[in-house]
């Protein structure tokens, strides 16, 4: 069912919704949506023993998985099918067991079909944990129906 939307905050909260209904990989993960606007999303996950690597600290890939997680919904925002273009992610320090991982990201740049987005990554401390850019690039389609 296609819903009406009269401002771009709503539609934002409802992409979100519809993303997160089939968002299983952030599901399995522990995702949790925080919150979501146009060109914004806060994301949160805490870290697990699954999710410790062999040198007792978070894996780099689930802190990039958090952080990927967010990018996608950003820059989803707005209704219009995006998908990623390339990113990197720098460490500065480790995410530990136990850690509540908070990505935060805001879209620095958008011209035509392509956008740019960072993402810092804060430990339940404030410590940045991890350092995310992507660039993204709309392909055809919505996100969820619309009148």
């Amino acid at each position: 069912m296609a819903e009406t939307h009269t401002d771009p905050q709503s539609l934002a909260e409802a992409v979100g919704r519809g993303m997160y209904e089939r968002d299983h990989c952030a599901q399995a993960h522990g995702i949790e949506l925080l919150e979501i606007a146009p060109g914004y999303a806060r994301m949160a996950m805490t870290v697990r023993k699954d999710m410790v690597n062999g040198h007792d600290i978070g894996h780099g890939g689930m802190t990039f998985t958090l952080a990927d997680t967010a990018f996608a919904y950003a820059c989803n925002a707005a209704n219009e099918v995006t998908v990623a273009a390339g990113c990197s992610i720098t460490f500065p320090a480790p995410a530990r067991l136990g850690d509540v991982l908070t990505a935060e990201c805001r879209e620095v740049h958008k011209r035509g079909r392509s956008g740019v987005y960072d993402v810092t990554v804060t430990n339940q401390d404030g410590t940045v944990v991890g350092l995310f850019r992507g660039q993204s690039a709309r392909i055809a389609g919505t996100v969820i129906p619309v009148d």
